[in-house]
């Protein structure tokens, strides 16, 4: 089975902090995202307001953990990250990894 990465394009909301925005990404990828089942990396994007991320999981049985681990009621870290996000200008994708160089 091939890896997966789920991918997210979006911009925040006018007037927050983008200091305080990073400091809500960096914390929960440290202390949730990256203590996931399959976890294999994250990265963080910007060109100008646009942002985007993508986290790949070596399953999508990992991947599909990760968003319900995210998405429940009570995980303090993804709700204060989501709170920065617009989340009218947010699109998702999930893709498999075909082929890695």
């Amino acid at each position: 089975m091939s890896q997966v990465v789920f991918s997210n394009i979006y911009k925040l909301k006018d007037g927050v902090s983008v200091p305080d925005f990073l400091l809500a990404v960096d914390k929960l990828i440290k202390e949730h995202v990256s203590k996931q089942s399959g976890y294999v990396s994250f990265q963080l994007l910007a060109e100008d307001d646009t942002w985007a991320d993508s986290v790949t999981f070596e399953t999508m049985a990992d991947l599909n953990a990760f968003l319900d681990s995210s998405q429940n009621d009570g995980n303090e870290l993804a709700e204060k990250f989501y709170s920065f996000l617009n989340f009218d200008t947010c699109k998702s994708n999930i893709y498999s990894v075909k082929k890695s160089y």
